[in-house]
């Protein structure tokens, strides 16, 4: 997930209507259930966790808590999440540092750089150095698997010696360093400073971790420009938003047929064209205080026009996945092309446009790895929309 290096190149101008077609399907969603208190309601929800106070106060304590709930939620409904927690409690900063300050004798636990490869496994209670688990302090929380626990570990690690225990200043810092105002791709380099180094904690995922990331970034402190500019490029693409794309015949006009996964965010994946129809649509005309570029506010109201808690229009309960949508009703049905999202083998679909390239031209270090094959089949999409519907 780092940026691209070298010189861009201007889009054909089959490229500039095949992404004009996603813009009109974006904006149209956009325009159909405008949220313009969207950053008000963010803002007052982490006043009411104490999350604002906590960056006012550099509070890294008070904001591992909080990011270690957040991760409790991924690869779970949010019910069964919140359930689990409720009953068998959570794991707090607090618990940690008191665990380290018995100086454990795990070698693991010496650095982050040391922890990695744990390997703790809750359902067969073994790790890396069984020899040391007796009296070590990770499997003690009570969390819903193992991975929970190397996460909450490897988090306070990477706070207590990357951050040096200020995870503000840290945040700072690293984008003070990557700002290159005036540059194109400026969104792109600030965020890719954060996500860069962040992945390297064990046990949370890039899609929870950008979706924790861009909620504080963009509603701890709207004075941050740089948070704020950070938050709003960072987006968060699961099942629902993918098979919206596919659906509409997005990602087929851009030739970017991709099953859901890594490819989401690889250059002319679902991320990197809302990220391209974000810089032609300008956000404040729906929020005054939005910025004008808003990625993040686009996936949103995708993720909205879908999922069954929002206006439960595009998701796997509404349509017969073998066929094409039947929904004359709907809002995108004159530009819509009905693409279905598991047809039978024999349709063919045909190209119409050559592949996009990412105007924020990033994510070229792990394209070499090379793109999911088309032929794939797309994932089943969850109605319910997993962790963006606490948002």
């Amino acid at each position: 997930m780092s940026p691209v290096r070298g010189p861009h190149r201007k889009p054909t101008r089959s490229q500039q209507q095949a992404i004009a077609f996603a813009e009109r399907l974006i904006l149209q969603v956009c325009r159909a259930s405008p949220d313009p208190t969207y950053l008000q309601r963010l803002r007052t929800n982490l006043t009411r966790q104490g999350i604002r106070a906590a960056v006012a106060e550099h509070n890294t304590p008070a904001l591992f808590d909080w990011l270690m709930e957040v991760v409790s939620y991924q690869g779970i409904s949010d019910s069964i999440a919140w359930s689990y927690m409720e009953q068998h409690g959570r794991v707090t900063w607090a618990e940690i540092d008191a665990a380290f300050a018995r100086c454990p004798s795990c070698p693991k636990l010496a650095s982050f750089d040391d922890f990695w490869g744990c390997g703790y496994r809750k359902a067969t209670h073994t790790c890396a150095r069984p020899d040391h688990r007796p009296a070590c302090s990770l499997p003690s929380h009570p969390l819903r698997k193992g991975a929970l626990n190397q996460a909450a570990y490897s988090l306070y690690l990477f706070l207590r010696d990357r951050c040096r225990g200020d995870l503000v200043a840290w945040i700072d810092e690293r984008l003070l360093e990557a700002d290159l105002r005036g540059a194109p791709n400026r969104p792109a380099q600030l965020r890719q400073a954060l996500l860069d180094l962040l992945i390297a904690v064990q046990g949370v995922g890039p899609k929870v971790l950008s979706m924790a990331l861009s909620d504080l970034l963009l509603g701890a402190d709207p004075k941050r420009e740089r948070w704020v500019t950070t938050g709003a490029s960072l987006i968060v693409v699961d099942t629902l938003v993918h098979n919206w794309m596919h659906r509409t015949g997005t990602l087929r006009r851009l030739r970017s047929k991709h099953a859901y996964g890594p490819a989401c965010y690889r250059p002319g994946g679902c991320a990197t064209i809302i990220e391209a129809v974000a810089s032609r649509i300008d956000a404040r005309q729906f929020g005054a205080s939005f910025p004008a570029t808003f990625p993040r506010y686009l996936q949103k109201a995708i993720w909205q026009f879908c999922a069954e808690s929002g206006r439960n229009v595009c998701n796997g309960n509404q349509i017969d996945d073998s066929h094409p949508c039947a929904n004359r009703t709907c809002c995108l049905s004159g530009r819509c092309r009905r693409v279905a999202l598991r047809p039978a083998l024999n349709v063919m679909e045909r190209p119409e446009a050559p592949q996009l390239r990412s105007p924020a031209a990033e994510l070229s270090s792990r394209s070499s790895r090379g793109r999911e094959h088309s032929s794939r089949k797309p994932e089943p999409d969850s109605s319910s929309g997993g962790p963006e519907r606490r948002r």
